[in-house]
């Protein structure tokens, strides 16, 4: 592992192992004879009869996805573009010192979905994703109250996202990202202004929600591509305040010469 990523792996790590409100039983929840959850039984369903995706669901960095998104797939899935396939080499060249997470700033979608727990809590008008994500507390807001996505939305970290459900599987779409972004650590895939993230949730059963992300970016992509995994339910347990606010004391120590700036994404054909 090389030193960037180590550096935010030690973050995550060192943070983690204080961060659970541990064996306080939730209720609600399927229990065997033993009265262990039991994670295979059912998944909920809401009164209107969609799928009940509620709960603290672990993230998915332990399966490897924190660090290369696209380590299912084969090399011909996830073509770069020019402009993505430099701005690639330049981080790895520089051993992922660049990275935004390793100062505290907010790791951007999907990659929010690896870096710690998260828990879903379900409205009618919106469904909200609250980040234990380590540099700190996060949300993220996805509207189904019908509103469309906007046309031309102030970049941000975390984008603009709404939902919607076809069948049992609640769809997320996402836009409105900042450009040069991170889809992964050590890869240090990058995305554009231009990324449309897809994000497919379907709860499998009580204990483990099925979750396909595609990356549809033709700034930095050939094609669009699409990453599976299943996250477990974390059960009796809860959230706590995570910030890495003891983790900039480390920055005092790192001597990392400047970064040379990233160029922009081009422009889109025809635009």
């Amino acid at each position: 592992m090389k030193r960037g990523a180590a550096a935010i792996a030690a973050l995550l790590i060192s943070a983690h192992a204080h961060a659970q409100w541990l064996n306080y039983p939730t209720p609600g929840i399927p229990r065997l004879s033993d009265g262990k959850p039991n994670l295979s039984a059912p998944a909920p369903r809401r009164p209107d009869g969609k799928p009940d995706l509620s709960g603290i669901w672990q993230g998915w960095g332990p399966n490897g996805f924190f660090f290369d998104l696209a380590k299912d797939l084969k090399p011909s899935d996830v073509q770069m573009t020019p402009w993505a396939a430099g701005i690639q080499a330049q981080r790895e060249k520089r051993d992922h010192v660049d990275d935004p997470l390793g100062f505290c700033m907010p790791p951007g979608v999907p990659r929010i979905d690896s870096v710690d727990q998260f828990k879903i809590i379900q409205t009618p008008a919106e469904t909200v994703f609250l980040h234990e994500a380590q540099v700190g507390m996060m949300f993220r807001q996805i509207f189904t109250d019908g509103r469309p996505l906007p046309t031309d939305p102030e970049p941000a970290w975390l984008g603009y996202s709404i939902g919607r459900w076809e069948g049992d599987v609640f769809v997320v779409e996402t836009i409105g990202l900042r450009d040069g972004g991170w889809l992964d650590t050590r890869k240090a895939h990058p995305h554009s202004d231009a990324l449309r993230v897809t994000e497919r949730f379907r709860r499998i059963d009580f204990g483990h929600l099925e979750l396909a992300i595609t990356i549809d970016d033709p700034k930095a992509y050939a094609k669009p591509w699409t990453a599976k995994t299943v996250l477990p339910l974390l059960p009796d347990t809860e959230l706590l305040e995570s910030f890495c606010d003891n983790h900039q004391l480390t920055l005092e120590h790192r001597s990392v010469e400047p970064a040379p700036p990233e160029p922009p994404s081009p422009p889109l054909p025809g635009r």
